[in-house]
């Protein structure tokens, strides 16, 4: 359903009976629908591209800022990246219909917990088109209903990408409606898809703070409200500098406008003579502003002509930047650093570079959140990265899912019991 003029109950309540279905349905035919969504994104890059294209010209006629507009790109690369996603989502195990538990008791019942979908998963998401077919993916493949509402600004891609999903689901006889897509740009729907709960088990807002918290304040089902973003990479006093600079720059630079891209350079004080210059100076680093604390200016102050250093505020620090900016600071131990991390990051990805295996656990057992890493690049806190195939969304929260949600994490589970008469006295 993608009318113009949208009936948000007759969505959710066509939504609700088509999860039901999809949930009955075998695993075979869910990876038929999977294979076929593959095969139509392949088969209709042209559309989707030409849909993107336009969307992107659009939405630079009225001003968008530039690192949305990277986030809604779409290329031959990322259209055949959202095939074999859904490839790879198709050949994992299937998450519904697994015994957790197991138990006969000695009254003779047999109790069982069983692995089940949660049932409509309603996903608000900003900017990024592929979205469409990460969260289609997933809940097809977990026998869940989606419903989905996407950003104008991706409108176009949106609606082409929804069709080609719905298409390859009608032609293995799935219900249609168990994926649906708002095509609405009204503002006023995503309040009113908030209190959908009879409809909609949980919802999900994809996007930056201001949507999170709001969905967070105003849904009436349960919502996944982590996700934002502000990740730091401690240089410790044991760190191989080359291998530091490579990690860094990595973080900061692949793609600076996802929400597990490196915000903050922590730097140990014994290591920062030698790190700050060499990663100021480092191939790939001459577009970043890097906004360095006092003692860190003062080290860079005679490197290369060219690099982009100025003082750091105190805004710059707890700060998901979205583009080619970090801040650094110097500290004088990882307890230090640990604890900036506590004051200013969102519990999102964490990481390390240090030789000093015993540090290293110790940062790793100690830092809360939702991916810690050492020695290795806070851009691997992924779905796809993590082997979960795609991704519904990075969950920053501690209750019920953190960090990549994929498949097990867009299930629950229920208990089957039978008897053969018994009553209990």
């Amino acid at each position: 359903m993608t009318a113009t003029l949208v009936d948000l109950k007759q969505m959710g309540a066509a939504a609700k009976s088509a999860a039901r279905k999809l949930a009955a349905s075998d695993s075979s035919v869910r990876n038929a629908a999977l294979e076929a969504i593959a095969d139509g994104l392949v088969a209709n890059e042209d559309r989707i591209l030409a849909a993107n294209q336009k969307d992107i010209a659009e939405s630079r006629a009225v001003g968008l800022d530039e690192h949305v507009i990277d986030r809604m790109v779409l290329n031959h690369d990322r259209v055949v990246a959202m095939a074999d996603a859904c490839r790879e989502i198709a050949a994992l195990p299937d998450p519904i219909g697994n015994v957790l538990e197991e138990r006969t008791m000695q009254n003779g019942l047999d109790i069982k917990r069983v692995s089940v979908p949660i049932g409509v998963i309603g996903v608000i998401f900003e900017s990024r088109p592929n979205v469409t077919i990460d969260i289609t993916a997933l809940c097809l493949k977990s026998g869940n209903g989606a419903i989905l509402r996407g950003g104008k600004e991706a409108l176009g891609a949106n609606l082409v990408l929804a069709e080609i999903a719905r298409d390859a689901i009608t032609s293995v006889g799935l219900p249609t409606d168990c994926v649906q897509f708002i095509s609405t740009t009204d503002r006023s729907i995503v309040n009113e898809m908030l209190q959908l709960d009879r409809y909609i088990d949980l919802i999900i807002p994809r996007g930056g703070a201001e949507l999170v918290r709001f969905v967070g304040e105003t849904a009436k089902m349960p919502a996944i409200t982590g996700g934002v973003g502000v990740c730091h990479t401690y240089v410790d006093e044991a760190a191989d500098v080359d291998k530091a600079v490579k990690i860094v720059t990595n973080a900061k630079t692949q793609r600076p406008t996802v929400c597990n891209a490196m915000d903050t350079v922590l730097v140990h004080s014994s290591i920062a003579g030698d790190f700050l210059p060499a990663l100021a100076r480092a191939k790939g680093m001459s577009d970043v502003e890097l906004r360095v604390d006092g003692r860190a200016l003062d080290l860079l102050g005679q490197i290369a002509e060219g690099a982009r250093v100025v003082p750091a505020r105190d805004d710059d620090f707890g700060t998901e930047f979205l583009s080619l900016i970090a801040s650094v600071k110097v500290v004088d131990s990882m307890d230090e650093a640990m604890d900036h991390m506590t004051e200013f990051g969102s519990a999102h990805s964490e990481a390390i570079v240090t030789e000093d295996a015993r540090t290293a656990e110790r940062f790793l057992n100690e830092v809360d959140a939702a991916a810690v890493f050492r020695n290795a690049s806070t851009y691997f806190n992924d779905g796809g990265q993590f082997g979960l195939g795609a991704e519904v969304a990075v969950s920053t929260s501690k209750l019920h899912a953190r960090g990549p949600m994929g498949l097990r994490e867009i299930t629950t589970y229920k208990w089957v019991v039978r008897g053969d008469g018994q009553v209990r006295t």
